[in-house]
């Protein structure tokens, strides 16, 4: 699964040395030591080598004819995950190319871990190696909007300016603050998109004047894109840093840039393809040389052969590399095709922004509803055939019924939060905080869903109120 991708203008300052000086500080510095290689700070700056074991290697290859060199590095967890880094740079061009991919192995977990995007971004950005954007510098940190600098916002909306990078503007709330992590959105984007971010609120009026009112405001979120599409997220909580809004405009950029095609120069199997075929077409002709050389030296030819037969041996295992990806994309398409087959017939409705808290929520939901109003249309009628024709071929669970039942039974009578109450609520994904005298019950971590426990309840009503909020709001 390609999870992160960007490609980046670089500047002359990053050479050929440079660029891969900073891939082996980037391992070699990593926080987390069994990310390291040791055998690198060895190194002598050869190219076309692999360095490491069979579970944790990095490869530096070099076209030497295109002027490029390609880099992977790859680690393989104890879960089954298959880490692949890649930084491809074209010196011609002066682009960089990086991606990070996540494959497993057949005994792997499948757990959806999460990741973080490359370090090496940062060193970059860090370094000044990042040509910057149309005139916009390519940041970690996000670019605040003051009366100053009103028009680089102002010509992103206007659609006057256009950017090779996504811009993502981030707007205050009526309380006057950011309404997501900033940080954290700098972080996750990095090398992917401009992050702009209204500095004040006072700045409202200015703003949605000069835009006409076609830009976000009270926390909203836009994201405007290359090719001139934009995408809107606006902020539902009251108060508070939003999660579930930072998680949306996060996947929104991370599935725009990794749908982008990449020439095949700029990906590590293109850049190997392409090293093989010059390899091969040398070896053809200095099979011929050999062929019309063997009457005069047939120590010449004893000689190719032992090469040869090195080389082959490389070019065999880069096949085998070339086909285990060949092999995990088709496994991911195949997945994709089994999710489409799976489906008995053609789907009625799209999912909107809402992410899943758990598999098939959305879709009990509104199996649930139009349960509801199958009962309550009227007999024999076109709607009551149509809805429960609909019910009949999609496997209704009433899981919403279920959970709900289980919230009322575990807060029946409840008198204070056991370990085993703890637990439950735990499994039926509520994050569970202290807050003085009362429990603060979050709905999966979305602050649009909390309720309140007292820590000692008063009465028999206590645990009935509370299950009455969550059934009704939250389920």
């Amino acid at each position: 699964m390609l999870l992160y991708t960007s490609v980046l203008r670089v500047t002359p300052a990053l050479t050929e040395d440079v660029f891969l000086q900073m891939v082996v500080r980037w391992n070699l510095e990593s926080p987390y030591e069994e990310n390291i290689i040791p055998a690198l700070r060895n190194w002598d700056g050869k190219r076309n080598c692999r360095i490491g074991t069979d579970s944790l290697w990095i490869d530096f290859e070099e076209d030497a004819r295109d002027r490029i060199i390609a880099v992977r590095y790859e680690k393989r967890a104890k879960d089954g995950a298959v880490w692949d880094t890649d930084y491809v740079c074209n010196f011609a061009e002066r682009e960089l190319a990086i991606r990070l991919d996540r494959s497993y192995t057949e005994d792997a977990l499948m757990e959806d871990t999460a990741f973080s995007t490359p370090h090496f971004v940062t060193l970059l950005l860090e370094g000044g190696y990042v040509e910057a954007d149309n005139g916009l510098p390519v940041r970690r940190d996000a670019h605040i909007i003051q009366e100053d600098n009103l028009n680089l916002l102002t010509d992103v909306v206007n659609q006057k300016a256009r950017y090779r990078l996504p811009v993502v503007y981030v707007s205050r709330t009526v309380f006057d603050y950011d309404p997501v992590d900033i940080r954290r959105l700098g972080s996750m984007l990095k090398g992917t998109a401009h992050i702009l971010a209204e500095g004040s609120k006072s700045l409202n009026t200015k703003i949605r004047t000069a835009c006409q009112d076609q830009n976000e405001y009270n926390g909203g979120i836009g994201i405007y894109f290359p090719n001139g599409s934009h995408s809107r997220f606006w902020y539902r909580a009251y108060t508070g840093i939003d999660k579930v809004l930072l998680t949306k405009v996060i996947r929104a950029v991370l599935r725009y840039a990794n749908a982008q095609t990449l020439p095949l120069l700029y990906t590590w199997s293109g850049v190997n393809e392409a090293i093989l075929n010059e390899r091969l077409d040398l070896q053809q002709k200095a099979r011929l040389e050999a062929e019309r050389a063997r009457r005069e030296a047939e120590e010449t030819v004893v000689a190719y052969e032992d090469n040869f037969d090195d080389d082959l041996q490389r070019l065999k295992s880069r096949i085998q590399e070339l086909t285990r990806e060949n092999s995990s994309l088709q496994m991911e398409n195949q997945g994709l095709r089994n999710k489409l087959s799976g489906a008995k017939s053609t789907p009625i409705l799209y999912l909107g922004e809402e992410e899943e808290f758990y598999p098939g929520e959305i879709r009990e939901m509104l199996l649930d509803a139009l349960a509801k109003a199958q009962q309550s249309a009227k007999p024999k009628s076109r709607r009551a055939a149509v809805l429960e024709d609909v019910l009949e071929h999609n496997d209704y669970q009433h899981v919403g019924e279920k959970r709900d039942k289980e919230v009322k039974d575990l807060l029946n009578g409840y008198k204070t939060m056991s370990g085993t109450l703890r637990q439950a609520l735990k499994e039926l994904g509520f994050v569970i905080t202290e807050e003085g005298k009362h429990y603060r019950l979050t709905y999966y971590g979305d602050d649009r869903y909390q309720t309140t426990l007292a820590k000692t309840g008063s009465d028999w009503r206590e645990g009935k109120n509370a299950a009455s909020v969550i059934t009704s709001m939250m389920m």
